[in-house]
């Protein structure tokens, strides 16, 4: 099984990819958590460049094609590996965030998006795609608070750093990708507490075990 975690910054991606695999771990299921980019040793390299503040000139045709090679390496390396071991793989990030934010937000053409994901992806799509939606402005506020008290570097806010239209057209992107593809994605709002969001998620993962 392939599960994937979309949203914003600020959503709170990164601790409920944590509460997932351990309600898989519970129930005895192998686990591969993983997260783009930087799933590599490779991707790594490629992340500090991605999401450093310096790398604010990168080209958003630059952007999207190092978004593509971290994501080419991390499904040879990492993905593809771990379902062929029939692994549960849980990653922070996948392909709907580069049609988000490299052509619903910055413009690129879908179809040469959907050409190269088509000849690297060897068919493989998440089985479900858990969107953690928020208001940008609350998104935002927390995203800034942990880069304030260290939970998050401040070498990885290149996105941080964008206007609030931008994460605005952000969340619509996602929302409008989750309506599109209504049958892999279950939307979870993530401005209620953590408890809550997982309450909201582990009656989606129980119906999916069921």
């Amino acid at each position: 099984m392939f599960i994937t975690l979309e949203g914003g910054e600020g959503s709170g991606k990164s601790v409920q990819v944590e509460f997932i695999k351990n309600f898989f771990l519970e129930k005895k299921k192998e686990v591969l958590v993983t997260k783009e980019p930087g799933g590599t040793d490779i991707g790594r390299k490629l992340r500090k460049i991605l999401l450093s503040p310096e790398s604010k000139n990168l080209s958003h045709m630059a952007e999207l094609l190092l978004y593509l090679a971290d994501r080419s390496q991390h499904l040879k390396e990492v993905i593809i590996p771990a379902l062929k071991s029939n692994k549960i793989v849980i990653c922070d990030r996948f392909f709907d965030s580069t049609v988000v934010y490299q052509s619903f937000v910055r413009g690129l053409d879908l179809n040469l998006i959907n050409t190269i994901h088509n000849a690297i992806l060897e068919g493989i799509e998440p089985d479900l795609t858990i969107l953690l939606d928020v208001d940008p402005k609350i998104g935002l506020l927390r995203a800034k608070a942990q880069i304030q008290n260290g939970q998050r570097s401040v070498s990885e806010s290149r996105f941080e750093d964008e206007t609030l239209k931008f994460h605005q057209k952000v969340r619509e992107g996602f929302l409008a990708l989750s309506k599109k593809n209504d049958k892999r994605f279950k939307v979870v709002d993530a401005s209620k507490t953590i408890e809550e969001v997982q309450n909201d998620i582990i009656s989606i993962l129980k119906n999916i075990v069921k």
